[in-house]
């Protein structure tokens, strides 16, 4: 009886520090007992949300290939830039330039291979002189188009003529959309760049009847020519004439990122823009084969490849290698559509496929050559693709446009020009400027 009660007494000994170390209320000093800290009760990880790729019109931040994928410097790019727009517009007259001067205040761009003037080349050049600040340049060719391109009465009127000769004549009196398009974009921007004056240089007021003729040239008056867009299907018509011409696209003529900020920036009609732009990009999806990614001259309002007069224009040709471009700065700019980066990659895989530094420029939609010849402003759309797709194989076409040498001789027109926007594209230099809000 006494030991088991000495063994009880020590059992009460031992345990006692134990059992109070387990009841807080009664927990030994500090001193005594090292107590771990309580650890929380595991709670899930917070689901963070991926955030909504941003384009450059929200972000304000341009990608610069060069620099991001090939290293180089700005100091390097910008050298690469200047001596690109110098040969263009500044280089030798039979060989090199594409620009002409016109007395004390006027220029035009000549497509030297076939010795005419077009609204095309004219946008182009345009466009390249406000990106790169050269105000002066950008004023003559706006003054020879507005004096010899544009149509001041008759059918036409509020329209410019998309081809004349360097004498100012004009060849062919009906417009092609793509010159409005890209004419009506270089001069909000260069309201936005450099403000705006009077007559024909208040940019914005100018960019605003080029919107308007677009859209309503058929309440003004009827006769020969159409809304330069399909009110239907909201898409841009190859040529704003009554008939076939205007019941068929051009791929390369579809620009959603412009609607885009035209749907911002214009006086009127900007729920239509908005709803061109989505249009665009529908178009795209179906035009563009499902393998190749390749896109027609020509396709009807469904995006099915079409060819009204037999001229071989249902396949990849010279119009089409802008589309790369097209899809790809929609994406840079406003990220609406993932499916503008598998397109893309799609794009650029198969121009990879067919031999970086050999590929054709002429193709069936589903990959048969149809020439053997490799251009340079294919080389120069395609890199400018790379701004959306996310190949590993897009740093060699980058790299592709950084080696190459601006254009010269016959053919320099087209090739130099699609190279020029390529460069300032892929170096973030091609970038949105808000047009300013008010005329003197």
């Amino acid at each position: 009886m006494k030991r088991g009660f000495i063994f009880s007494a020590l059992l009460v000994l031992v345990l006692s520090p134990l059992l109070s170390g387990c009841n807080p209320a009664k927990s030994a000093p500090s001193d005594h007992i090292t107590k771990k800290p309580s650890l929380p009760s595991p709670t899930p990880a917070p689901q963070t949300a991926v955030p909504a790729p941003v384009g450059a019109f929200t972000s304000g931040r341009y990608r610069n290939l060069f620099k991001e994928m090939l290293g180089k410097d700005e100091a390097e790019i910008r050298a690469r830039l200047d001596a690109a727009w110098e040969q263009l517009f500044y280089g030798d007259d039979d060989t090199q330039r594409v620009y002409y001067l016109v007395g004390n205040d006027m220029a035009y761009i000549e497509d030297i291979g076939h010795h005419d003037v077009r609204s095309e080349g004219m946008s182009y050049g345009m466009m390249i002189a406000v990106q790169m600040d050269k105000k002066e340049e950008f004023d003559r060719l706006w003054k020879w188009a507005r004096t010899y391109m544009y149509h001041t009465s008759g059918p036409y009127r509020g329209y410019f003529a998309w081809h004349c000769r360097p004498n100012g004549e004009q060849i062919d009196a009906n417009p092609a959309s793509d010159g409005e398009e890209w004419l009506a974009m270089a001069l909000l921007f260069a309201s936005g760049r450099w403000g705006n004056g009077t007559g024909i240089l208040d940019y914005r007021a100018e960019a605003q009847a080029i919107l308007d003729t677009m859209l309503h040239k058929q309440d003004q008056e009827g006769g020969l020519a159409t809304n330069m867009f399909d009110a239907g299907t909201k898409q841009v018509v190859f040529v704003p004439r009554i008939g076939p011409d205007s019941s068929f696209t051009n791929p390369s003529y579809h620009l959603p990122a412009y609607y885009e900020l035209w749907a911002r920036w214009a006086d009127k009609d900007n729920g239509f823009w908005y709803e061109a732009a989505a249009a665009s990009r529908e178009f795209f999806k179906k035009a563009a084969h499902p393998e190749t990614g390749l896109m027609p001259d020509y396709a009807a309002f469904d995006g099915s490849p079409t060819d009204p007069w037999g001229g071989g224009h249902d396949v990849f040709r010279f119009d089409a290698w802008r589309t790369g471009m097209n899809v790809a700065v929609d994406y840079a700019w406003f990220a609406a559509d993932e499916w503008e980066i598998e397109q893309s990659n799609r794009l650029l895989n198969f121009f990879y496929s067919q031999g970086l530094a050999s590929y054709g420029n002429q193709f069936t939609l589903d990959g048969r050559p149809l020439s053997s010849d490799h251009s340079l402003g294919l080389v120069a759309m395609n890199a400018v693709a790379g701004l959306a797709a996310t190949t590993d194989k897009t740093p060699e076409f980058v790299r592709a446009l950084w080696d190459a040498s601006p254009p010269t001789g016959r053919w320099r027109y087209y090739d130099g020009l699609l190279y020029m926007l390529a460069l300032l594209h892929v170096s973030g230099n091609f970038r949105i400027y808000s047009p300013q809000a008010t005329s003197p």
